[in-house]
C-alpha cells in the first residue's frame, strides 16, 4: 500500500468515525435530554473498547508505567471535558446558529497559531482554501445568517474553540516531546474525561433520565458511539503525529458532509439545494488545499 493511500485511508476513517460519533451523540443527549449524561454513557462503551485493544496488543500494563507523562495526558483530558462543557454552556443560553458558526472558528485559531507561534508557512491558497470550506460548512449546516446574534454567554463558544485548539496542540506536543504513544492519550484521554462526565451527570441528578428512555435500540447505539468514539482516538491521533494541525483540523470541515448523508439515509433529514450548494463548496475548499503544492509552486 503506498503512502498517499494509506494516508487517504487515515483521514477517511477520521472523517467517518467522527460523523458517526456525531450522529449518534445527537440521538443519546436527545433521548437523555442530557449532554453530560450522553457523554458519560458513550465514553464508558468507548472504554470498553480500548481496553480490549490494548489487551489485544498486550500493552495494558502500559497504562500504569507512564510516570511524570500521565500529567500532560491528564491535562489532555480535562481540555477535551472543558471543551464540551463551554459549548454546552454555550447553547444553554444562545442561539444554534451562532453556536455553531463559532465553534468553527477553531480552524482559523489553529491556523494564526500555526504561522505566529509555531512558525509554519501557510500560503495564501491555505488562507482561500480555509475560507471556502468553513463557508460551505455553514451552508451545509443550514445555518442562517439572518438569525446569527451575539450576546454575552455566545463567548462560551469561543473558550470551547479556543479548548479544541489548545488541545490539538497539547496533543500533537505529548507525541513529539514526551514520546506519549497516541494509544496511552487515547486511553487517558477517554477516562478523564469519562469521570468528569460522571461527576457532572450525578452532581445535575442526569442519571435519573435513565429510567425514563424510551427510543429503540438505545443501548446498540451508545455502542456505536463508543465504537466511533475509539475510531475517533485511533485516526484523529494518529493524523495529528503524521500532518500539520492546521492540516488536520481543514480535513475535519468535511465531517459534516459525510454528516449529512448519515443524517438522510438513517435519521430522515432532508438534502436541500442549499445544502448541496455547501457540500460543492467545501469540496472546492479541500480541493484548493490538496493541491497547495501545485498551486505554489
Amino acid at each position: 500500500m503506498s503512502a498517499n493511500t494509506k494516508n487517504t485511508m487515515m483521514i477517511a476513517g477520521m472523517v467517518i468515525s467522527w460523523s458517526i460519533y456525531y450522529a449518534v451523540s445527537k440521538v443519546v443527549v436527545g433521548a437523555t435530554g442530557s449532554a453530560f449524561l450522553a457523554g458519560f454513557l458513550l465514553r464508558s462503551a468507548a472504554l470498553v473498547f480500548l481496553t480490549l485493544q490494548l489487551a489485544a496488543d498486550k500493552n495494558l500494563k502500559e497504562v500504569f508505567r507512564q510516570g511524570k507523562t500521565a500529567y500532560i495526558l491528564l491535562i489532555i483530558g480535562v481540555f477535551g471535558f472543558l471543551l464540551d462543557m463551554f459549548a454546552n454552556l454555550g447553547y444553554a443560553k444562545g442561539s444554534l446558529s451562532t453556536g455553531t458558526a463559532l465553534l468553527k472558528t477553531d480552524v482559523l485559531m489553529v491556523n494564526l497559531a500555526s504561522v505566529i507561534i509555531y512558525k509554519k508557512k501557510l500560503y495564501l491558497s491555505d488562507w482561500i482554501g480555509t475560507f471556502i470550506m468553513l463557508f460551505g460548512v455553514l451552508l451545509v449546516l443550514g445555518i442562517s445568517f439572518g438569525s446569527i446574534t451575539f450576546n454575552i454567554t455566545d463567548l462560551f463558544f469561543i473558550l470551547s474553540a479556543v479548548c479544541v485548539s489548545a488541545n490539538a496542540f497539547i496533543i500533537k506536543s505529548a507525541q513529539e516531546k514526551y514520546g506519549a504513544s497516541t494509544d496511552m492519550i487515547s486511553y487517558y484521554n477517554n477516562f478523564t474525561v469519562l469521570v468528569l462526565f460522571c461527576i457532572a451527570s450525578a452532581v445535575l441528578g442526569d442519571f435519573e433520565a435513565l429510567k425514563t428512555i424510551n427510543i429503540p435500540y438505545f443501548w446498540p447505539l451508545v455502542i456505536l458511539g463508543g465504537l466511533g468514539q475509539t475510531g475517533i482516538y485511533f485516526f484523529y491521533y494518529r493524523n495529528l503525529k503524521i500532518h500539520e494541525v492546521w492540516q488536520v483540523k481543514l480535513y475535519l470541515l468535511l465531517m459534516p458532509v459525510v454528516s449529512l448523508f448519515i443524517g438522510i439515509f438513517f435519521l430522515g433529514e432532508e438534502m436541500t439545494h442549499l445544502k448541496i450548494a455547501g457540500i460543492a463548496t467545501v469540496l472546492l475548499g479541500a480541493s484548493v488545499i490538496v493541491l497547495r503544492d501545485r498551486i505554489n509552486k
